[in-house]
């Protein structure tokens, strides 16, 4: 089959052909129908992730159809409309006895810990407990998200963030993340302002529901968003992850505030500003990914919206290479994702 391949940190990525998957006992083979750019792929390019092996497949936020059935699955057949959410539980562990998949003690990542969705085909294992049936109405591009950055932003906003109406909401990095907390957000019936160094990703948050926008490049930004808000905000993301913008997001929260770190600091220790943290009583969350049973909820939501927004370009999987690279200069606005294989 022909997929995208390093075989060095930082080195080439290549359009290759590679060995066919085999389903695991357990698992599948997904047909990649749609399979989004993240910037956690980058970071594994680069070999800031520990679990990744060489040579590797990059990909993990995919939607696509069921190709092949391992021979203990129970719940799934050859044909069956899928995503699966990037972290994958083994099913058996105390996390995900405890419906905790998204930090299962022996996760499966594609694209990670194994070769990804950035092929004709991806080995998914554990199947009964990770694939998420797509809705009918709901075509791969956007299905593909639901893999990766919206669940994220989901779980970030609503469940760790504990996001209501009225509150106001501040997210740092206007990418595919932090474009969704937007929507989410702003769905939830927040008050959402957006934080980005771009002036065409801030017009895209404005239409996907920010109330008020700041450009980080010219602006004290916490003072700003203090300004904006009246005080602060309730809860701020940072959804790019940096050491400063960690510090602007915690800064730029009111008294009793809810910090939820999304954004993956790879720099080393992060210092923040912990008298802030301490003298208004701030919460600080960690958040990553969402429990596959959660779903459901994404399903309601997103019944109300139009994904599609979201997705600024489609891609063939030639252009993934330059796609990627692309990533590092922070141009464009939205998510792309790569829609054709062959």
């Amino acid at each position: 089959m022909r997929a995208a391949i390093y075989h060095k940190f930082g080195g080439p990525i290549l359009i290759e052909h590679v060995p066919e998957p085999e389903p695991p006992r357990d698992g599948v083979v997904i047909e990649v129908e749609a399979s989004g750019l993240c910037r956690s792929d980058l970071h594994g390019w680069d070999g800031l992730d520990p679990d990744v092996e060489l040579p590797m497949v990059p990909g993990h936020e995919l939607a696509g159809v069921i190709g092949a059935v391992g021979g203990d699955v129970r719940t799934w057949a050859v044909g069956d409309r899928v995503t699966v959410p990037f972290c994958c539980g083994c099913g058996v562990c105390e996390q995900c006895e405890a419906g905790n998949t998204q930090i299962c003690d022996d996760y499966f990542q594609p694209g990670f810990t194994g070769w990804g969705s950035f092929a004709q085909r991806v080995a998914i294992p554990a199947a009964d407990v990770n694939l998420v049936a797509l809705p009918d109405d709901l075509d791969y591009p956007e299905g593909s998200i639901l893999g990766c950055r919206f669940i994220t932003a989901y779980r970030a906003v609503v469940q760790r963030g504990r996001v209501s109406e009225g509150e106001w909401l501040a997210v740092y990095g206007c990418g595919g993340l932090g474009l969704s907390a937007v929507m989410i957000g702003a769905a939830k019936g927040a008050r959402v302002v957006a934080i980005d160094i771009g002036d065409t990703t801030l017009e895209l948050a404005s239409s996907l529901g920010a109330e008020a926008t700041v450009n980080a490049t010219s602006e004290d930004v916490p003072g700003a968003v203090v300004e904006l808000t009246a005080g602060g905000a309730d809860v701020s993301i940072d959804a790019l992850g940096s050491p400063e913008v960690a510090t602007d997001a915690l800064l730029s929260l009111r008294k009793l505030g809810r910090h939820v770190q999304v954004g993956l600091l790879n720099e080393g220790p992060t210092p923040l500003p912990m008298d802030a943290v301490i003298t208004r009583e701030l919460e600080v969350l960690g958040s990553h990914g969402m429990a596959v049973g959660d779903y459901g909820e994404i399903f309601d939501l997103v019944a109300g919206l139009d994904l599609s927004k979201l997705i600024s370009r489609r891609l063939s999987l030639d252009e993934f290479p330059a796609a990627l690279e692309s990533m590092r200069a922070f141009t464009g606005a939205g998510i792309s994702v790569v829609t054709d294989f062959d």
